[in-house]
């Protein structure tokens, strides 16, 4: 509408203005070397809008052709490109359905051609994993590596697919590459840690604990849990390896993680291994004071005798406090049968029993009534058991 507006504005001008024009022609002359040429002004002016006009169709005429030519060329590529990306949506789509045939065909075909050949074979890996295709995965991964900036992604992937397949220790030489640290992908640090629970390597692991720690991997819960676990497995295996890998074990954990049950329960199992009962019993009394914890109440059968009435007497010390404790009723009811005293063992038993049920309480309290000759309850005992 404006450029309408705009045209007829110039033609009302030039009515306007072309009477003065005709009375006023004007002259043109122009001279190039032996060439003469002489027109008046209004001629002229209608000759150089002419061949400006002509100069911008013979303009239009070679760029159209120019084109054509390299359009057709170029189309076939064009046409490769744009079936490649027709398949690349075609296995987005199935993979998004979870068709990983489909999706694997798909992607492969629009691989060669399309503009993120890493994105297709990535995909298609994916998808040729999910059918356990392990040759064709490997295969697609291959090339995928060969394209630019792809060899974090393709090394990531691959190292979770062989812990997936259970390769362990391909997994590892693959993610050894990627090296976590610190400054690595929060992807990586989270294989890593499944990796090295997987291989049940503590020793790594204790290493990465403050990685996590630092980028917030983990929420505290687990990563308190995860803490736990590990140096308890390193206590253990530094107590098989020998008393000064376990002593160097030890004194590795903070003050704060040494006052911990379930790391003193496994050191103090070790020092007895190395006849080193005494200081196993002080630490354990020293810990009896605050209260006695599951951890401690686990090992302690296995390392107090009938002979130590010392911790003993400690222990009973939280008789009226921990009454429904479960696991403090069981170590009293084992430290009574060590003492050979079956009735304080049968009520401890039974206590047992009535706070956490199990078949090896059940089948417990059933032999220590049959020791005391009450063989009626220790039927209905075993009754319960098989029960559970």
């Amino acid at each position: 509408m404006i450029k309408a507006l705009i045209f007829l504005g110039i033609i009302l001008l030039g009515l306007c203005i072309s009477p003065w024009i005709v009375g006023n022609t004007g002259y043109v002359y122009i001279a190039a070397g032996d060439y003469q040429l002489e027109t008046s002004l209004v001629f002229g002016i209608v000759m150089l809008i002419v061949f400006y006009a002509l100069f911008q169709v013979l303009e239009w005429l070679v760029i159209t052709v120019i084109n054509l030519l390299l359009r057709s060329r170029f189309i076939p590529q064009h046409w490769r490109r744009r079936s490649a990306k027709k398949h690349t949506l075609m296995g987005a789509l199935a993979i998004a359905e979870e068709d990983w045939p489909a999706a694997e065909r798909a992607m492969i075909k629009g691989a060669d051609n399309g503009e993120l050949p890493a994105l297709n074979l990535l995909a298609a890996a994916r998808a040729a994993q999910h059918q356990n295709k392990i040759a064709e995965r490997d295969q697609y991964l291959a090339r995928a590596e060969a394209q630019p900036m792809t060899a974090n992604a393709v090394a990531t992937t691959r190292t979770r697919y062989l812990l997936k397949q259970g390769e362990l220790a391909l997994a590892r030489a693959e993610l050894d590459k990627l090296a976590p640290t610190s400054k690595s992908k929060a992807p990586v640090l989270k294989l890593a840690l499944e990796l090295y629970r997987a291989q049940e390597d503590w020793e790594a692991l204790k290493l990465l604990l403050p990685i996590l720690k630092k980028r917030q991997i983990l929420e505290d819960a687990k990563l308190n849990t995860l803490n736990v676990e590990t140096h308890c497995a390193l206590l253990k295996a530094a107590s098989l390896k020998g008393e000064e890998a376990l002593e160097q074990c030890w004194q590795w954990l903070s003050r704060d993680e040494r006052n911990q049950s379930e790391f003193l329960a496994i050191y103090a199992m070790g020092l007895c291994r190395f006849n080193r009962k005494d200081q196993a019993l002080k630490l354990l009394s020293k810990k009896l004071r605050s209260s006695p914890e599951s951890a401690l109440l686990e090992v302690m059968p296995q390392i107090v005798t009938a002979h130590d009435e010392e911790i003993r007497k400690q222990l009973l010390k939280h008789e009226i406090t921990h009454e429904n404790n479960a696991d403090y009723q069981r170590c009293l009811a084992l430290l009574y049968q060590q003492t050979r005293d079956m009735k304080e063992a049968k009520i401890r038993w039974q206590n047992v029993c009535r706070l956490a049920p199990s078949k090896g309480s059940w089948l417990a309290l059933a032999r220590i009534q049959e020791q005391l000759g009450e063989q009626g309850h220790a039927n209905q005992s075993y009754r319960q058991a098989v029960n559970l």
